[in-house]
C-alpha cells in the first residue's frame, strides 16, 4: 500500500516548481536557437530521438513522472477524504490501485519529452549533451540540480518580495516628487 503524506505532496510541488523553473530558464535559450536558424525543421531520425531520450534519462533525477503521479494521488485522496472521512481504508486501497495502473506509463511521457529535444537540437549537439551528462561532473550537476533549483527559488522568491516592495516605493517616491500621494 502507499503511504501519502506532506513531504510526498512537497516533492511533487517542488518537481513540478523545477520543471516549471526550468522551462522558464531554457525559454530564452530555445528563442534565440530558433531565431538565429532559419531553416526548416529536420526530419526526426530514430538516433536522434534515441539520444534526445538518453539525454531525458540522464538528466531526470526527481523523477518528474513519479513525482506527478504521487502528488496527483495524494491530492486526490486528500479530496475524498476530506468529502468521505469514514472511507479512508477504501480510499487509499483504489488511489494505490489507480497509482499501479499508471506504473508502466513512464516510458511514454519520457518519449514524449524526448521528441521535444530532439525536435530543438540536432544529432551533434545532443551527442555533446550526452557525453557531459555521463561524466561524472555531467552526473553530480543532474544530482544536484534538483536542491539547487530549489535554492535558486527561495532566493527568487525573497527577490521577488523585495523588489516589489522596492519598486512600489520608488514609484511612490516618483509620484510623490510630482504632486500626487497615494
Amino acid at each position: 500500500m502507499i503511504r501519502f503524506d506532506r513531504g510526498a505532496m512537497w516533492i511533487g510541488a517542488a518537481a513540478l516548481s523545477l520543471s516549471l523553473l526550468t522551462a522558464a530558464v531554457s525559454a530564452p535559450a530555445f528563442a534565440q536557437a530558433q531565431s538565429t536558424t532559419s531553416q526548416p525543421a529536420q526530419e526526426i531520425t530514430p538516433d536522434r530521438l534515441a539520444l534526445a531520450r538518453k539525454y531525458v534519462d540522464l538528466t531526470d533525477k526527481v523523477d518528474i513522472f513519479g513525482t506527478t503521479v504521487a502528488e496527483t494521488a495524494a491530492q486526490t485522496l486528500n479530496q475524498i477524504l476530506k468529502l468521505n472521512p469514514g472511507i479512508n481504508k477504501q480510499a487509499t486501497t483504489a488511489v494505490t490501485d489507480v497509482v499501479k495502473q499508471y506504473k508502466g506509463q513512464r516510458g511514454e511521457l519520457m518519449d514524449q519529452v524526448a521528441r521535444i529535444y530532439a525536435q530543438n537540437f540536432t544529432s551533434d549537439e545532443l551527442q555533446q549533451y550526452v557525453t557531459f551528462y555521463s561524466s561524472p561532473a555531467g552526473q553530480k550537476l543532474a544530482t544536484t540540480n534538483f536542491d539547487i533549483n530549489q535554492e535558486l527559488q527561495r532566493v527568487m522568491e525573497l527577490f521577488s518580495i523585495n523588489l516589489k516592495t522596492e519598486f512600489y516605493e520608488k514609484v511612490r517616491a516618483d509620484l510623490k516628487a510630482q504632486g500626487i500621494t497615494l
